[in-house]
């Protein structure tokens, strides 16, 4: 079968089992199946779902912390972790205004996934962690705070991201693929981001991270698919490959060598036989006997007989019988004194003194040596080896280590190795000689890893660090301690030092500037100056819309013609006259107007106030055929003031929010802006959303440290972000063309990666490669 036809086969193997027999478990984490945050969790109570019958939990209150425990989360993680494909589903029903967090997966302040929605925004906001290690926010404009039951999904696959409420597909958009490098100490939060914060207020079920594409087919089986992807098919073919490249390296590798020293069996040999070593064999075998001049020869050995006379015989052991062998050969002549000759048992000739009988070959084998004797050769143990039989033919390493014949001194750790050992230096000291260490002064050699704010102390086998006074961490990291912490996004440079993100100022970076106020922003006549915490922006006027030519000075605000899109609500006896930035209503000539409303099918007298059915926190009235509608004015001074509509004046105590530091308290209405958002406590909760920044209408942008919006650079290598114009290609190293945006490693480097900017290539190393 090709690789082709293996593909198309999983595949259809792999979506027949999505829509035809369910999505496979293991591919599911199912939150309230591994974990119920019932009984055991102050704030949560089960309740009746969604589906008759149905399992669902009501979180109230604001003193809870639902957290999935340790070992469970780990377990719910590990489907997760180095996915780019996955969805987040949920059936809910969240109360009116309530700004909450439906699962939170974070560590500190990284927020790998998080999906809430905001009441008082009228948003779905999803976070995740993207290459870099950066936190990305995903904004659907959407209001599910209703108190009405929705199913809920959000689809991830690589850089797509889908939103379905209700089995309706709402937004689609590219984003940048999420990394769900998630680590082993990351924690669980269900219905609030941590006990302080995003407290969701409602009722949860079926709560559910699916590791699949398009996983919503599990709240909405009609919207069932039957083809994959193109995304699908990639995958899979990434996953082949994967497979094939785990086959050829598993069939490469070698096998583990174990070694055990081989137990010799006691032999009983017939009559006729003796035991005795063979070449090659490691325990004794039975072999022939034969008996000459008293003595037991085996088979091949050989004797020789020496007669006064000078004549020498050679006998030779065959078949349990000495046989004489014929040596006709005369012996070579000897250059050594005759004092200096030798008789041998197994020849005739002589030799001289120091002859080389181990090069005549000899059985030592590996750790064995072979040495020369007057009268043959033996075998004999390496230095560090000792004999596994008595002819020394064999030997075994000794582990001086472990039987104590080192002579490693204080400071040291014995290492055994073949026919020796090796002394190690304990971590923190350094050598003196072979056999014994001495302390190291990492302090004095400058080879710790305090923090440069931090004092270095030497101790017995390592140091310790301490941050200087004015400082703070555990000293392998100090960062500046200010009285009272720098607000608003600033950052503590020195003791009791705070460096402003720009649109702040004061000591603690408490205070906004208003650029509006002080006159740093002139905005076009159609347009008006609306002041931000840390940024402004110049925002058009009632009866003006940007013309999709966005300016900064807002001179891309013209006029809403009200009559011709029916936005005017004059009524039917009048006629619509479009005015700059607004509207008329008129009687036509010989008419008697009544100045009457219609609104939302109703009839509204001249002057006539009502409050709206579905908002009681806005007021409209009738006024010569024109309804105006507006938010409740709000008087924290009258006693009667609607709390509902006017959370800001809240008193009570219970209402107050603590901010993300745990030190500062709120009060209800306050804002502040934390880490790029900004921050609203109303009626306890705290609620949080991305700055708005203004475009940067440029080829290369960048976010400056401590800034949060994106300006305009020159050189294309500082850049963060790139408007990529694919006409403008790069010419690599080799000569090939490279559209705008895209990356390759430089040709004889493993580490340097290169990308197309816009007709600009610009290299680096990466430091996690090297």
């Amino acid at each position: 079968m090709g690789l082709l036809q293996f593909l198309l086969a999983f595949g259809v193997f792999f979506f027949s089992s999505v829509v035809g027999l369910g999505v496979d478990p293991s591919l599911i984490i199912s939150v309230f199946q591994d974990f119920s945050p019932g009984a055991d969790f102050t704030g949560v109570s089960q309740v009746q779902g969604f589906h008759d019958e149905s399992r669902a939990f009501l979180f109230q209150g604001s003193s809870r912390n639902v957290r999935v425990p340790e070992e469970t989360a780990q377990r719910m993680l590990q489907k997760l972790r180095g996915k780019s494909e996955f969805t987040v589903a949920v059936t809910l029903k969240q109360e009116q205004l309530n700004s909450g967090v439906f699962l939170s997966i974070h560590r500190a302040e990284q927020r790998y996934l998080e999906l809430e929605s905001s009441g008082q925004k009228s948003e779905v906001r999803l976070h995740f962690q993207t290459k870099g290690q950066q936190t990305h926010t995903e904004i659907f404009p959407y209001t599910l705070a209703d108190n009405q039951w929705h199913k809920v999904s959000v689809a991830i696959s690589a850089s797509h991201v889908t939103l379905y409420v209700d089995c309706n597909r709402i937004y689609e958009r590219v984003v940048a693929v999420p990394l769900m490098d998630i680590p082993e100490d990351a924690s669980f939060w269900i219905g609030q981001r941590n006990s302080a914060h995003g407290l969701f207020k409602g009722v949860m079920q079926d709560v559910q991270i699916l590791v699949m594409p398009q996983g919503y087919i599990t709240q909405c089986p009609d919207l069932n698919r039957t083809c994959p992807t193109c995304n699908d098919f990639h995958g899979l073919v990434q996953k082949i490959m994967e497979l094939q490249d785990i086959l050829a390296k598993t069939s490469s590798k070698n096998g583990t060598v174990q070694c055990e020293t081989i137990v010799c069996p006691p032999l009983e040999c017939p009559d006729g036989s003796v035991p005795a070593y063979v070449a090659g064999e490691c325990c004794k075998k039975c072999q022939p006997m034969c008996l000459f001049t008293g003595q037991e020869l085996v088979e091949g050995d050989k004797r020789a007989v020496h007669h006064p006379t000078g004549l020498c015989l050679l006998y030779e052991c065959r078949g349990r019988t000495m046989h004489k062998v014929q040596n006709s050969d005369e012996c070579p002549e000897l250059k050594c004194p005759e004092a200096e000759q030798l008789t041998v048992s197994d020849r005739c000739c002589k030799v001289c003194r120091g002859h080389d009988f181990c090069a005549e070959g000899n059985t030592c084998m590996e750790h064995s040596d072979c040495v020369n004797l007057d009268a043959g050769a033996s075998c004999s143990c390496k230095e560090g080896f000792r004999s596994l039989r008595p002819d020394n033919a064999y030997c075994e390493d000794i582990d001086e280590c472990a039987e104590g014949k080192h002579y490693c001194r204080e400071n040291t750790m014995c290492v055994n190795t073949p026919g020796s050992f090796m002394c190690i230096c304990h971590t923190g000291y350094i050598r003196i000689d072979d056999y014994s260490c001495t302390e190291h002064d990492e302090c004095v050699s400058g080879q710790h890893n305090c923090d440069e704010n931090a004092l270095c102390f030497n101790t017995v086998g390592g140091h310790s660090c301490s941050c200087k006074p004015g400082y703070t961490g555990n000293g392998t990291i100090c960062k500046a301690l200010c009285d009272g912490l720098c607000l608003n996004g600033g950052s503590c440079v020195s003791p009791n030092t705070c460096v402003c993100t720009q649109g702040f100022t004061g000591q603690r970076c408490e205070t906004d500037i208003d650029e509006c106020s002080e006159g740093f922003v002139e905005c076009d006549s159609h347009a008006t100056c609306v002041n931000l915490p840390g940024w402004y922006h110049c925002e058009c006027r009632d009866g003006y819309h940007d013309n999709g030519m966005f300016t900064a000075n807002g001179e891309s605000c013209e006029d809403i013609d009200e009559c011709k899109v029916g936005r005017s609500t004059c009524a039917n006896d009048t006629i619509c006259f479009n005015l700059d930035g607004g509207y008329d209503c008129r009687c036509p000539h010989g008419h008697n107007c009544t100045g009457d409303c219609i609104h939302d099918n109703k009839v509204k007298h001249n002057g006539q106030i009502w409050v709206l059915d579905n908002d009681r926190c806005s007021v409209c009235s009738c006024q010569m055929g024109q309804v105006m509608c507006r938010r409740m004015v709000c008087d924290c001074e009258n006693p009667t003031v609607d709390l509902f509509c006017c959370p800001e004046c809240d008193p009570r105590l219970s209402s107050q929010c603590l901010h993300q530091n745990g030190l500062l308290t709120y009060a209800s209405g306050d804002t502040w802006t934390e880490n790029c958002q900004q921050c609203q406590c109303l009626q306890g909760e705290v609620d949080c959303w991305p700055l708005s920044c203004p475009p940067a209408d440029c080829d290369f942008t960048l976010v400056p440290e401590g800034e949060c919006c994106a300006r305009c650079v020159s050189d294309p290598c500082q850049a963060h972000s790139v408007r990529n114009d694919i006409t403008k290609t790069c010419e690599d190293e080799h000569g090939i063309t490279r559209f705008s945006g895209s990356s390759w490693l430089k040709h004889g480097t493993e580490c340097t990666l290169c990308q197309c900017k816009n007709g600009h290539i610009c290299c680096s190393v990466d430091p996690m490669c090297l």
